[in-house]
């Protein structure tokens, strides 16, 4: 099978992991004041990276939960394992799997994968975006009075102080204001028309992998600026392309 019909398949699979075991017990392995990692997120990216570099031997993963694979290779899978793993954990049906593969440092292929609600976002470079295989778009809006947006914020210090400045600036003058936690979701929404824009202070790259090249590909824009000394993670500014940045910073 090709690269996107590899990584639907992965996703999928890691999805039907998920749904069996959403709603149970799940076994903490990490805890901090904001966050959570669970036994579950390795085991849903053992089985992924299974799939994967079992069909592409040469290839390097990159995942919220380690790297595997030959990491001199230009093709690099970049993985989420469960992209909302609170809401998860505290039975909140909103969270997805993501994965991305970038050859060359360019992203050519992206799937989110939402196991609950039975959708899945597929995009080649090259190709339309999709969504369980019919053709998507970002919306069509252009004024900020009109929009939905999606603000989230890191918890360190400087992150949380700009998130939350710009939700309190942009909820003044967007329609609604949104912080559903999973930032993958967020951009799949944003691809589709769903939402007009995803502003975050911080977020990691398995995060927005996929959805970048989705929101590109559907007619959106997304700005990412790197945090310096904080290795894959970035500041992001994503919208419909119609939406002014300037009125929602």
């Amino acid at each position: 099978m090709n690269d996107l019909a590899l990584a639907t398949h992965a996703a999928h699979e890691a999805g039907r992991l998920l749904r069996k075991y959403f709603g149970t017990d799940t076994v903490v392995d990490e805890a901090s004041d904001h966050d959570i990692k669970l036994a579950l997120d390795k085991e849903s990216q053992d089985l992924i990276t299974r799939i994967l570099l079992g069909a592409r031997e040469g290839d390097a993963l990159y995942g919220e939960e380690g790297i595997a694979g030959n990491q001199e290779s230009d093709r690099q899978w970049i993985v989420d394992p469960i992209d909302g793993t609170v809401n998860f954990y505290y039975g909140i049906p909103h969270f997805c799997v993501s994965i991305a593969l970038r050859v060359g440092g360019e992203i050519v292929v992206g799937v989110i994968h939402d196991p609950m609600v039975g959708e899945t976002w597929t995009v080649e470079k090259g190709g339309p975006a999709m969504l369980n295989g019919k053709p998507v778009t970002a919306s069509k809006r252009d004024k900020l009075s009109d929009s939905i947006l999606y603000v989230g914020s890191g918890k360190d210090g400087d992150s949380l102080r700009t998130g939350v400045e710009r939700f309190h600036r942009a909820s003044v003058r967007a329609r609604k204001m949104r912080m559903m936690g999973s930032a993958a979701l967020g951009m799949a929404y944003l691809a589709s028309g769903r939402l007009d824009g995803y502003i975050e202070s911080r977020i990691s790259l398995w995060d927005i992998a996929a959805g970048q090249l989705l929101v590109e590909t559907a007619g959106g824009k997304v700005e990412l600026t790197p945090i310096a000394g904080k290795g894959d993670a970035y500041g992001i500014v994503a919208t419909n392309g119609l939406i002014p940045v300037d009125e929602i910073l």
